[in-house]
């Protein structure tokens, strides 16, 4: 089946086309030292954890400042994996996983964060962001499991990354939640209705 509307401009693709002899660099010299790209996997999770206390303790510019450090571990993992010939379905299934605890955690921090300060609009807007978050990542998943293609959206988990993290190091983290909570939800329906669209295509052929 064709898929014209899949083969769209992809903030992720983009960056990581252009980057791409940079972070083969890097993957190769941090191979060379005996590392393994799980191990930078973890690591990136790790660091999100730390930078999520740090938010939770209202140290909003180092948490965000940390998290973004970090950021891309997530691309650095698969380069390595690739550099030594080891992609599998299971390292894509841990970096997955990984990926959507990243995302969690950071918006634990903020969570705590916002009862701390006592802002139930932020509360809710964290919850809010975390739901079309999954669902984001759900419906995907759902969707390929059962044969049909949903790699389409104005917010994918890079998009959510790059408005996320700015607006927590520069103190605006509602900002960005309501940003994320509106099209996040919105990417989620977007993909049903995707998925619904070539549901009903195969019922007509």
């Amino acid at each position: 089946m064709s898929e014209p509307e899949s083969i769209k401009f992809s903030i992720e693709l983009f960056l990581r086309e252009k980057f791409k002899n940079v972070l083969n660099k890097i993957a190769a010299f941090l191979i060379k030292l005996g590392l393994k790209p799980n191990i930078i996997t973890i690591s990136g999770l790790i660091g999100n954890i730390i930078a999520a206390i740090l938010i939770g303790w209202g140290q909003l510019f180092w948490g965000g400042l940390l998290a973004m450090l970090v950021g891309p571990f997530d691309a650095l993992d698969g380069a390595m994996a690739r550099l030594k010939n080891e992609s599998s379905k299971y390292g894509s299934f841990i970096d997955s996983v990984t990926d959507r605890y990243d995302e969690l955690v950071l918006l634990a921090g903020l969570l705590i964060h916002f009862i701390r300060i006592e802002n139930w609009l932020g509360c809710l807007f964290v919850y809010l962001a975390a739901a079309g978050s999954v669902m984001v990542s759900y419906v995907r998943a759902k969707a390929e499991a059962l044969g049909y293609s949903a790699k389409v959206g104005v917010l994918t988990r890079v998009e959510r990354y790059l408005i996320l993290i700015p607006g927590i190091i520069i103190g605006q983290p509602l900002i960005s939640l309501a940003i994320i909570a509106v099209l996040g939800n919105f990417t989620a329906v977007q993909r049903f209705y995707y998925v619904r669209k070539q549901a009903l295509k195969n019922i007509i052929h």
